[in-house]
C-alpha cells in the first residue's frame, strides 16, 4: 500500500496531533476539492475498499491491509459498496463520519500510552478542529475566513459572527450580512420566508450556507449542490445543476 511506509510512530502529544492533522487533511481532499477523482476510484465493482489518510496529507482509496492485526486501526471496509445505492451526498456524510472515526481510532492507538493528562490535552487539541463531517456537509467551513465578497458576481456572502459561513438570499441580490443583532432581523427572516431551495426544496435559513445561481436567479443550499464557501470564492458565475445540464444539452 502507498503511504505504508510513512508512518512515523510519532510519540509526544505534539507529534501525535501532527499526524492527525496531515491524515485529516488529505481526507478533506479526497471528499472535497479531489472528489470527482474519490467518487470513481470507490467503484462497487471492486473488492472491500477504504479510504486512508497519510500524514503527508496524502490520500489513497485501497485494499485493507493483509497482515492481522494490522499496524493501525483500520478504516471502514467496503464504502465502495455504498456509493450507488444512495444519494451522492448522503454517502460522502457517511464516508466522512467513519473518516473521523477511524483518525480518532489511529491518534488514540498511538496515544494509549500517554498519562490522563497527554490523553485530554491531545483530544482538546483534536476536538478544537472542525471534524471532516463538519466540513463535507458544510457546517463549517475548512478555515476560519472573513465576509466573502469577490468581484466575480457571485451572490455570496459570509457571516461575520462565529456561527457559519452563510449565503443571505433575496430577488434579485441579496443584501449585505448582518453585522450585530438587531430588533430588524425577525423581520428580515419573515420578509425571506417564500425563498426555498432550487433541489431539496426546503425553506430559507439564516445559519446555514446558500448561493444563488447567476442565470436562472434560484437559490440553494450550498451542501444540496456540493459547493462550499470556499470553493465558491472561486467561482466567477455560478450555474445550477439544472442550468448546466440545459447548457450541455443544447
Amino acid at each position: 500500500m502507498e503511504g505504508g511506509s510513512m508512518t512515523l510512530n510519532p510519540r509526544s502529544v505534539d507529534e501525535v496531533f501532527k499526524d492527525f492533522k496531515g491524515r485529516r487533511s488529505g481526507m478533506l481532499k479526497a471528499l472535497t476539492t479531489d472528489v470527482e477523482e474519490f467518487y470513481l476510484q470507490c467503484d462497487p465493482e471492486k473488492e472491500n475498499l477504504c479510504l486512508y489518510g497519510f500524514p503527508d496529507e496524502a490520500w489513497e482509496v485501497n485494499l485493507p491491509a493483509e497482515e492481522v492485526p494490522p499496524e493501525l486501526p483500520e478504516p471502514a471496509l467496503g464504502i465502495n459498496f455504498a456509493r450507488d445505492g444512495m444519494q451522492r451526498k448522503d454517502w460522502l456524510s457517511l464516508v466522512a463520519v467513519h473518516s473521523d472515526a477511524w483518525l480518532l481510532a489511529v491518534a488514540f492507538y498511538y496515544g494509549a500510552r500517554f498519562d490522563k493528562n497527554e490523553r485530554k490535552r491531545l483530544f482538546n487539541m483534536v476536538n478544537e478542529l472542525p471534524t471532516v463531517f463538519d466540513v463535507v456537509t458544510g457546517k463549517k467551513p475548512v478555515k476560519d475566513k472573513p465576509a466573502v465578497n469577490n468581484n466575480s458576481g457571485n451572490k455570496v456572502k459570509s457571516a461575520t459572527k462565529v456561527q457559519v459561513t452563510q449565503a443571505k438570499p433575496a430577488k434579485p441580490t441579496p443584501p449585505p450580512p448582518k453585522e450585530e443583532e438587531d430588533p430588524l432581523d425577525d423581520e428580515d427572516e419573515e420578509e425571506h420566508g417564500d425563498t426555498f431551495c432550487g433541489s431539496c426544496g426546503g425553506p430559507y435559513t439564516a445559519d446555514e450556507f446558500w448561493i444563488g445561481c447567476d442565470i436562472c436567479e434560484k437559490w440553494f443550499h450550498g451542501k444540496c449542490v456540493k459547493i462550499t464557501p470556499a470553493r465558491a470564492e472561486h467561482i466567477k458565475q455560478y450555474k445550477c445543476p439544472s442550468c448546466s445540464n440545459k447548457r450541455a444539452r443544447t
